[in-house]
């Protein structure tokens, strides 16, 4: 059995490729209007290192300020 070119929804035949030929360009000016949307601030490049970009590596290696603060909060309870 070949290929049906019509589709009928709804009591109403479409053409099969039609749609798939609306649905690509549909696509197309979606892509293009994604490309020209403006940023709501400027973006700028972390310039820390890799371990502080997140809340996980600042945790497992701390800065020499996280250090220096530990040994200070240490001191005191002491």
């Amino acid at each position: 059995m070949a290929k049906p070119d019509i589709i009928v929804i709804d009591g109403h035949a479409f053409s099969w490729q039609r749609i798939c030929d609306l649905r690509r360009a549909q696509l197309e000016a979606w892509r293009a209007e994604q490309s020209r949307q403006l940023a709501l601030f400027e973006m700028k490049e972390d310039c820390r290192p890799a371990a502080e970009r997140t809340a996980a590596g600042r945790y497992r290696e701390p800065s020499l300020f996280g250090l220096i603060a530990s040994d200070r909060n240490s001191r005191r309870g002491d």
